[in-house]
């Protein structure tokens, strides 16, 4: 029976129920939906499931390896518990069922066994999250606008990829070629990127994330950029370096900006940009424990950056505050919320003990390998591990964010409201993530069974071997060091603006002036178009009339010998010109480049 039931049916079903059904009941059986999704995954072996017809077409709704499996654990646990979260935070039950649908999507996409199914799912995911952020009214709306752009118009790349390699291949199946075909890697490249949050093509991530309520934002901080960087995989299995270092600098890119921040949630956004980017640093370099260290980190990511945003909803939840300036001295008032930002902090600064620091130190050591940066001139190179350098950049940055966010919110001056701690199911819902996060990181063979190449990992790596303990404590060091020794000139720097503010004004203006162009264009074609037609209606209705009108033109005729009632017709008819012909003909011509070049 659980071999034919693809998760996102029953997942689905259940977020029709939460519509429906009484608050408790209702996110109750939504619990037992997500956490059902993991069972699942756990108890089905490695195989092809539900082999369909869906569009037409081949299509697999289920599909289990061990990379699937991986990421639909990691989903299930961390839905379950933002589940539980999201009835203590007070959510509607109309936002958490458009959460499950969310979660019901991202499921679709992780065990899709073909490109055509991941790429329904995909765009199924992009509308559910953007209803998500709409539910909460205010600024989320206008963002909401924004993100349902960047995510249609990467998905709209990532479909014509798709359609690209089943012209080139003849199947939509993962199984049928390795990867994605070498004609559509460009636009996966792109399509994918936008929701991995590529550099410059990431402005939706902190823009988006910190506006709806504290509960959305749980689940939005995950599934989206986790499921990129999950699809990423599956279009690139054997890697690149231009994704490696491209990673890198998604790395670097996102601790310098967090850094800037002093809205909690977007200081948490910048960061999703930047761990995605060690993930993509993994899956770039290729080698198996490379590669199973981008997954692998992806697998903590979604505990400790769920969990942190969690810990952040609740001091937002009870304060009402989202300038951690105004914050301070919390952590005797809040100390089960400073316990699970602890917890959160800890393990994605890879401080040992925690699941961050096996898959961050799994990328670092095979990035020591690679020594060579081609810089596409003919017979020159420049050496160093300049992969590493951008991934210790960004640890140091990642270690420098969290003291930040840590000390304004639980450290600095005396607290001027003392807000209640964190209910009784927040705090179960975050200590349970926490202690997932600190299970994968003390017994990290548990880890390494959820990975491809378990075997080759358990022989061959030492999470905590002298060389990676050193590093740690050292990272540590300099982190401290380099926060409290460069804190004013980051408190200067705040005003720094990221491509936002150049993108999303021109998107705006250019926007509006293309669609007043497209509107002042179709109006002129009308109005040509109609007095064209009515002349001709005319014309119709009495031809002798208008014969009568063109012999007025005619030289030797007296006007003043036509018919009274002749001549006031005449001058109420209007007969098309050849301007008005010429100028419908150059509105046409028109109309129909702009739909071209659209």
């Amino acid at each position: 029976m659980i071999e034919s039931v693809p998760p996102f049916a029953y997942v689905l079903l259940a977020a029709f129920a939460v519509a429906i059904l009484p608050r408790l009941p209702g996110h109750l059986l939504a619990g037992l939906a997500t956490a059902a999704v993991g069972v699942q995954a756990l108890l089905l072996e490695n195989g092809t499931y539900v082999d369909t017809r869906f569009l037409g077409f081949d299509a697999v709704f289920l599909n289990v390896d061990d990379p699937a499996r991986l990421v639909a654990v990691a989903v299930s646990i961390l839905a379950t518990a933002a589940v539980v979260y999201a009835y203590e935070t007070d959510a509607t039950r109309t936002q958490t069922a458009f959460a499950m649908s969310y979660v019901a999507s991202t499921a679709g996409v992780v065990l899709a066994g073909d490109w055509l199914s991941m790429i329904f799912f995909w765009e199924l995911m992009a509308v559910t999250s953007t209803l998500l952020v709409w539910h909460h009214g205010g600024t989320a709306v206008r963002a909401g606008y924004r993100y349902a752009l960047y995510h249609g118009i990467g998905g709209t790349i990532l479909l014509a990829a798709v359609i690209v390699h089943f012209v080139e291949v003849g199947s939509f199946r993962y199984a049928a070629t390795l990867g994605i075909a070498d004609a559509a890697i460009p636009l996966a490249a792109v399509g994918i990127g936008i929701n991995c949050g590529f550099i410059f093509l990431h402005s939706w991530l902190p823009d988006t994330y910190p506006r709806p309520h504290v509960a959305a934002s749980v689940f939005l901080s995950v599934f989206t950029t986790k499921t990129a960087a999950y699809v990423m995989f599956r279009a690139f299995p054997e890697g690149g370096m231009w994704l490696a270092y491209m990673g890198g600098a998604m790395a670097v890119y996102g601790a310098f900006f967090a850094l800037l921040q002093y809205d909690p949630r977007r200081l948490l956004s910048y960061h999703i940009q930047a761990q995605v980017g060690y993930m993509l640093a993994g899956i770039g370099l290729g080698t198996e424990i490379a590669v199973a260290g981008g997954l692998a980190h992806l697998f903590n990511n979604v505990l400790y950056k769920a969990l942190l945003f969690m810990a952040v909803g609740v001091v937002v939840y009870r304060t009402g505050e989202e300038n951690i300036k105004q914050l301070g001295g919390l952590w005797n008032v809040m100390p089960l919320t400073f316990l699970a930002y602890l917890l959160g902090a800890a393990s994605i600064t890879a401080i040992p003990g925690t699941n961050g620091f096996v898959s961050k130190g799994m990328i670092l050591d095979e990035a020591h390998h690679v020594h060579t940066l081609e810089l596409g001139l003919e017979g020159t190179a420049a050496y160093g591990d300049v992969l590493w350098w951008l991934l210790i950049l960004g640890a140091i940055g990642t270690f420098m964010s969290f003291i930040k966010l840590g000390y304004y919110v639980f450290f600095h001056g005396e607290n001027t409201v003392e807000p209640a701690d964190a209910t009784i199911g927040q705090t179960v819902a975050m200590l349970t993530v926490g202690g997932f996060c600190l299970l994968y990181g003390l017994a990290p063979g548990l880890l390494f069974e959820l990975l491809p190449s378990t075997e080759l990992l358990a022989a061959e790596l030492h999470p905590y071997s002298a060389s990676h303990l050193t590093e740690s404590a050292v990272l540590l060091v300099v982190g401290l060091a380099a926060f409290f020794g460069l804190r004013g000139p980051i408190t200067r720097l705040a005003w720094l603006p990221d491509v936002d503010r150049i993108l999303f004004p021109a998107a705006f203006y250019s926007g509006r002036g293309l669609v007043w162009v497209v509107t002042e264009l179709w109006a002129a074609v009308d109005r040509a178009v109609m007095a064209t037609a009515g002349g001709a209606m005319a014309v119709g209705r009495d031809p002798g009339r208008y014969a009568y009108r063109t012999a007025q033109r005619v030289p030797g005729v007296d006007p003043d010998s036509l018919p009274a009632d002749h001549e006031a017709e005449t001058a109420r008819l209007k007969a098309p010109s050849g301007t008005s012909i010429f100028l419908l003909t150059l509105a046409l011509l028109g109309a129909l480049v702009v739909l071209v070049l659209l």
